[in-house]
């Protein structure tokens, strides 16, 4: 429901939400201009003097009025003529003209009312509720995304456009809000809509009759200080029953211009101060800098417009349509999707079309907008949920176990969790597991028991689907079909070939980098932007099942390089470590970012052994910021398996890697990269007791032993890799 209420004024309103803000940031400059540029009145000076001053200069003045940037503008007649000027309050001479900015005045009426007027201004209105409707329901989507309103500056993950796109509204949804409000405020005062509770002096109507008094000699002008003047009208030349009228913060008043008697004075109401202060927080008058943040938040508008588009898009392409969804309250089945890369979602599909050819009524959902309330009629709610990286929510799942826990009550309506992902990998359905837990601590009744499907398995799909065909009393037959992602072709320029010696052929293999248009690069589709440590899926001939490698190479570097050892009767590595240059594959690119070094410039402690040597040598090859990173790498015999050892030493030398130390199995004195991590006990405990983060890459079996050997090094710290990863600061990417 948030995301329609945000997406449609988005999408209908996006041309006139731009025009409102792009003309509304132009104006935010003339203020703080007009303050840089306008003479200001010297500390104390009061309006008798100013007056005074002016008045010599410009015996006919009729007025003198003061800006909220501090321009003092006087009015005359000279002759029967009309003059104005900006005047200099340490001279009361004219040094500018009063005329208003013509481009000012053009920007103004095009933001008003785009010049038509009074349909003009409520055309306007109607972009800025459109606005405000989506300062709304923009902050709330990126509480969600960003796992709650304590997490509101988390880091994103993320295609760049999607991630851009909340990375502005973090910051412009404040000023979005206020300006969108402040504006509807004032449109209703323009259409009278609002009370009017201002309150204006009876003009007196008893004077002295008197004419002439000089300004110097009249003590309220004497006592009001210019940085309070607002407005100074002047009698009528040879009217004795016109009286001075002075305005001020504080409220209006008529002095007689015989005496200089206060005749009658009237103190702003509380309802204009506030009426005043939504137009100073609108326009920035008397607040430039203000309007400057303003007009600078509202130039975020057009990019939010640009890269919500690019979101939209990439949602519908990412997403299978799903036709006959029921609305929420009328759906006998929810059906709540946890995805990170948009396969889940595929599954969801599947399954919807089967129940509802079943007779069901079904509403599908992302996991993050789980609102039990809702589900008036719903009689099961079925969790399809994927894990990202190291047992976190993906992304369309941010906040479901924060909702889950705060609720009085689990539903009444039964729940079946059906976990996805590869069972090669430590954290497998991590999250699905942890949604059953706390379904099952709620009390929550159980439809089916926690199940998985294993790398998208169509298979495991269809026996857990007549599983809860059995659960339902309906006959359900699940033939799911997985959509690959868009795969490209790479060309391999070149390769290295190592581990004959030891019976162990590895190759090092460097790919083409397809060219990424802007497009490509604005939506992260492809390999348009990438980094060591993400993942390639390589598509071998004779089997629709991609299969996974690290990548040893970062966009910047302008390659695709990946290690990649031949197993005894492996597909995919039988085909790679036969490639010549020239020769092509087919593949496509999937983030890992569970497995990233981050931003810190806290030491880097690299583990690997084998093939796991790739994304390590892609973090060190993409150590420009010279950041201390210690590798520890295992290998077979240097003769044969040392990977990478060619760069090393220039890495080295160039300050990318602060130290490598390697462990060789086959020498005469078998050393595994465990022994290597012992042998530096003392410095791993001070590095990771500094806050060193920990990265482990390879075989499962060495990643376990590397854990044992750190928990026994740490020990006496009263760490564990346990804590560590609890803390971010430990990742493996095992095998």
């Amino acid at each position: 429901m948030i995301r329609a209420f945000h997406r449609w004024p988005g999408l209908f309103a996006l041309v006139l939400v731009t025009v409102l803000a792009l003309s509304g940031a132009a104006l935010s400059v003339f203020p703080a201009a007009e303050r840089l540029g306008a003479p200001q009145a010297e500390k104390g000076l009061s309006v008798a003097e100013l007056a005074t001053r002016i008045q010599a200069a410009y015996p006919g003045v009729e007025q003198i009025r003061r800006g909220p940037s501090g321009r003092i503008t006087a009015y005359w007649f000279d002759g029967g003529a009309p003059g104005s000027a900006v005047i200099d309050p340490t001279t009361g001479q004219g040094v500018a003209s009063a005329d208003p900015n013509q481009i000012e005045r053009w920007l103004t009426n095009l933001h008003r009312s785009l010049f038509l007027g009074d349909g003009g201004r409520i055309a306007m209105a109607a972009g800025a509720a459109a606005m405000l409707v989506l300062s709304l329901s923009g902050t709330a989507l990126v509480a969600r995304r960003a796992g709650g309103w304590r997490h509101w500056f988390t880091r994103l993950r993320g295609p760049l456009s999607g991630r851009l796109h909340v990375e502005i509204a973090r910051i412009a949804v404040f000023g979005l809000f206020l300006s969108s409000a402040t504006a509807l405020w004032m449109t209703a005062s323009t259409f009278d809509l609002l009370p009017d509770r201002g309150a204006t002096p009876a003009f007196p109507t008893a004077v002295s009759g008197e004419m002439g008094v000089a300004l110097a000699n009249l003590a309220v002008l004497g006592d009001t200080p210019v940085a309070e003047l607002r407005e100074l009208n002047f009698p009528y030349p040879g009217d004795a029953t016109d009286v001075f009228t002075l305005k001020t913060d504080q409220g209006t008043g008529y002095l007689d211009q015989g005496t200089g008697a206060l005749l009658n004075w009237s103190d702003l109401t509380g309802w204009e101060r506030v009426s005043e202060t939504i137009y100073m927080l609108h326009t920035g008058q008397g607040a430039a800098t203000l309007g400057l943040v303003l007009g600078i938040m509202a130039l975020g508008v057009p990019a939010m417009g640009a890269t919500g588009v690019l979101v939209w898009l990439a949602a519908r392409r990412g997403r299978p349509r799903i036709r006959g969804n029921q609305p929420a309250g009328q759906a006998e089945t929810i059906l709540l999707v946890g995805s990170e890369g948009g396969s889940t979602w595929g599954f969801a599909a599947t399954l919807h079309a089967a129940l509802t050819d079943a007779g069901q009524s079904v509403h599908v959902a992302p996991m993050s907008g789980f609102a039990p309330a809702r589900y008036a009629r719903a009689k099961q709610i079925i969790v399809l949920a994927a894990t990202y990286g190291d047992g976190a929510a993906p992304a369309s799942a941010k906040g479901f176990l924060d909702r889950l826990s705060a609720l009085d009550r689990a539903p009444s309506s039964a729940i079946a969790v059906l976990g996805f992902g590869d069972r090669s990998f430590s954290a497998y359905c991590a999250f699905a597991r942890d949604v059953a837990a706390a379904a099952k601590a709620k009390g929550w009744p159980e439809l089916l028991p926690l199940d998985t499907i294993d790398r998208q398995s169509p298979q495991d799909f269809a026996r857990w689907g007549r599983a809860l065909g059995e659960a339902l009393g309906i006959d359900l037959e699940l033939a799911h079909q997985p959509v690959l992602p868009t795969t490209e072709t790479l060309t391999l320029i070149s390769r290295r070939d190592y581990g004959a010696e030891v019976q162990a052929p590895t190759a090092i293999l460097r790919f083409t980098l397809p060219r990424a248009t802007i497009w490509r690069r604005l939506t992260g589709a492809g390999f348009s932007r990438f980094a060591a440590g993400d993942l390639i899926g390589i598509m071998p001939e004779g089997s629709p099942v991609p299969r996974l490698y690290s990548l040893a190479s970062a966009r910047r570097d302008g390659f695709v390089e990946i290690v990649v050892r031949k197993h005894p009767g492996g597909l995919c590595s039988g085909q790679l470590t036969t490639l010549v240059p020239g020769d092509t594959v087919t593949a496509f690119l999937r983030r890992n970012p569970g497995f990233q070094p981050g931003r810190s410039r806290a030491p880097l402690i690299l583990i690997g052994a084998g093939t796991g040597i790739g994304p390590l040598a892609g973090f060190v090859r993409g150590n420009a910021q010279r950041r201390p990173i210690h590798l520890y790498f295992g290998m077979r015999h240097p003769d044969s398996d040392f990977f990478y050892g060619e760069e090393m030493p220039a890495w080295q030398e160039e300050g990318r890697l602060a130290r490598l130390v390697t462990a060789v199995s086959r020498g005469a004195r078998p050393h595994y990269v465990q022994d290597a991590l012992r042998g530096d006990t003392a410095e791993l405990a001070r590095l990771i007791r500094d806050g060193a983060r920990v990265m482990v890459c390879g075989g499962r079996g060495m990643a376990a032993g590397v854990a044992d050997t750190l928990a026994e090094i740490l020990a006496p710290t009263g760490l564990t890799p346990a804590v560590l990863k609890a803390e971010g600061r430990y990742v493996e990417d095992v095998y």
